[in-house]
């Protein structure tokens, strides 16, 4: 009589022999979308180490500083692919100056034989395993057509906010349903991913026939993805987030941040010494005192500004490191930097403020807000920007600038109630637009004095902002949906 013996469980497979998937990005070739696009890559793969990851990287003719902040970003993340587009030509600078968002569309959708060959040629034919989704930047949405064409699922990456999401949608049905265009005679427009009714004077981004249509067709655009993704989390944007997952008639949406670089790029000798520099500065202040000034990679004023700001905070009396960026010289796009701030800063301004501020051109923005001596961020209300400074803390006074940042702006000062107004409307593109030293002096003053709600409000947004993230947070779980679905599709 023979005896049956127990079979030993098999041990569960390991993650070298399950099965593997691919993912194509395919981002904006603009540093703040990179950023957050990289980040989310690689949450990805601290999540689920099965997925092989493709970044499809576009030349940005423009500023050479995004080519070679590519380079060290991939140089850093080597379990990331990155494959160069080949350039094309580049629009005339005169085209893009006087109709900006056309004509970098165009520039972008004119790349899309070239990125359809990538995926065949050197993703597909490189790898048997399937391609769970192209994931296109916001601004990408026409290679949607080349993901569909190739018979493999999309999704839309959107590194800006849920509500901005909403805004496009609005935008695309409105135009589908014949209604006119946005002129500054009518009212405040009821936006349904915006709480208040939003004013005209916040929405320049859609002012001109051309820009609303951009904007218009790529809210529309999305509806034929299957899922958007969004740099953003529901505690935050509930309002935003609950009036679009309410809709049966979009895809589905993930919000799967804050997606923050903390460790940032690597840096070069020279930056790695001012940033000692300008931290050695911050440890010698006391906790909450300094008024920290930057205004992204864009962010540059004309000299008038520049001087009016000077006295602002110079009648303030309080703290602040500014990163001061100068404007574009002729036939060019992007800021550079001053090699000196006596040619633009009177020597009064520098004597009387050498003990208490301190100028810089580049400043280590992540590092900043994370010390314990920042106590408001006067900030362009860029996305990224404004994830960050809630993960520290850090409440904001607002200054937009360009792009999505006045109704950013708009949202945190009206809807959240996280930052002070110091102008929602500034357009660095109208010369007629000023802030005067005594809105400034008055804007860090009421928040360095009288602050303390919108700080306590920042810190609690901040940690919500940390719990999100973890297992069984909203954020977490948001992904763990996106995983199964690519898994889905392919596995």
């Amino acid at each position: 009589m023979s005896v049956c013996k127990p079979k030993t469980p098999e041990p569960p497979p390991s993650t070298s022999t399950m099965k593997r998937a691919q993912l194509v990005f395919v981002p904006c070739p603009g540093i703040g979308h990179l950023v957050s696009t990289v980040g989310f890559a690689k949450l990805i793969l601290e999540r689920n180490e099965n997925f092989l990851i493709t970044m499809l990287v576009i030349n940005n003719p423009y500023d050479p500083s995004v080519n070679s902040y590519v380079e060290s970003l991939f140089a850093t993340h080597t379990q990331i692919k990155s494959i160069a587009i080949p350039a094309i030509a580049d629009p005339p600078v005169e085209a893009l100056a006087e109709n900006p968002e056309r004509v970098f569309i165009q520039f972008i959708r004119d790349h899309g034989p070239l990125v359809k060959d990538a995926i065949v040629n050197q993703v597909m034919a490189n790898s048997p395993a399937p391609v769970a989704s192209v994931i296109v930047d916001f601004i990408c949405a026409c290679f949607i057509d080349v993901a569909k064409e190739l018979g493999v699922p999309s999704h839309v990456f959107f590194c800006s906010d849920a509500a901005f999401y909403g805004l496009t949608v609005y935008l695309s049905e409105r135009e589908d349903g014949g209604q006119p265009k946005f002129r500054e005679a009518d009212l405040d427009y009821t936006i349904p991913s915006y709480a208040n009714p939003v004013p005209y004077r916040v929405l320049p981004l859609v002012h001109r026939d051309p820009a609303y249509e951009t904007f218009g067709a790529l809210g529309r655009k999305y509806r034929e993805s299957n899922g958007v993704i969004i740099n953003t989390f529901s505690e935050l944007e509930s309002h935003a987030v609950n009036t679009l997952v309410a809709r049966d008639d979009l895809p589905s949406m993930f919000t799967v941040g804050p997606l923050i670089d903390h460790k940032g790029r690597g840096l070069s000798g020279t930056e790695a010494a001012k940033r000692d520099e300008i931290m050695k500065w911050l440890d010698d202040q006391q906790e909450n005192s300094v008024v920290f000034l930057c205004f992204g990679s864009q962010g540059a004023f004309r000299e008038e500004q520049l001087k009016e700001i000077a006295i602002g905070l110079e009648r303030s009396g309080q703290p602040f490191l500014w990163a001061v960026r100068k404007p574009p010289s002729p036939g060019e796009i992007v800021p550079g930097y001053y090699t000196t701030f006596d040619e633009i800063f009177p020597e009064e301004f520098m004597e009387k403020t050498k003990n208490i501020g301190r100028i810089c051109g580049w400043a280590p923005q992540v590092d900043v807000l994370a010390h314990r001596a920042v106590g408001a961020f006067v900030s362009h209300c860029g996305w990224n920007s404004t994830l960050e400074s809630l993960w520290y803390g850090v409440p904001i006074i607002t200054w937009p600038s360009y792009g999505e940042q006045q109704i950013n702006a708009f949202q945190l000062v009206k809807d959240l109630g996280l930052a002070v107004e110091l102008t929602l409307d500034f357009r660095r593109d109208c010369p007629t637009d000023f802030v005067k030293a005594e809105d400034i002096t008055k804007a860090v003053k009421y928040m360095m004095e009288h602050g303390s709600e919108y700080r306590d409000k920042a810190k609690a947004t901040g940690e919500i902002a940390k719990q999100v993230l973890l297992e069984g947070g909203s954020s977490y779980v948001a992904f763990g949906r996106l995983i199964e679905q690519w898994l889905g599709n392919k596995l």
